[in-house]
């Protein structure tokens, strides 16, 4: 990450350690087709009560245009948490565009249920 500011708005930020672990997560939950990526769908995970987690990039280029996605959030009591790279969210996606935001889904007998619950605890730390 370049030494520009992140834009304040973006919060809460994960750090470095959390991002690693999140952007792992983000990768299963790819292979395990538990994943959907870009703010549209992950704002009907939100309305659809599947989501477990959303994850958004701090350098989405307006931050406005996924801003809705944190009070949605908030609304259905799903935890979000922002990571500073779209590239790096892209690649977790498994796509080779930047991704501005994803969304985990829920999914009953998910080999990821421990993982996830680990990842929404640490992430409902931050926003303490």
């Amino acid at each position: 990450m370049t030494g520009e500011a992140v834009n304040p708005k973006a919060y809460p930020l994960a750090d470095a350690q959390l991002t690693i672990t999140i952007m792992d997560l983000v990768q299963q939950a790819a292979n395990y087709k538990q994943l959907k990526k870009g703010a549209n769908e992950a704002t009907k995970t939100l309305n659809r009560g599947i989501s477990e987690f959303i994850v958004m990039a701090a350098d989405t280029e307006p931050l406005e245009i996924l801003l809705h996605l944190p009070l949605l959030a908030e609304d259905k009591n799903v935890p979000y948490v922002f990571v500073s790279s779209k590239q790096a969210l892209g690649r977790a996606c498994g796509v080779t565009r930047p991704v501005i935001a994803c969304s985990v889904t829920t999914n009953e007998g998910s080999q990821l249920k421990s993982q996830i619950q680990q990842l929404k605890d640490a992430i409902e730390k931050l926003l303490i």
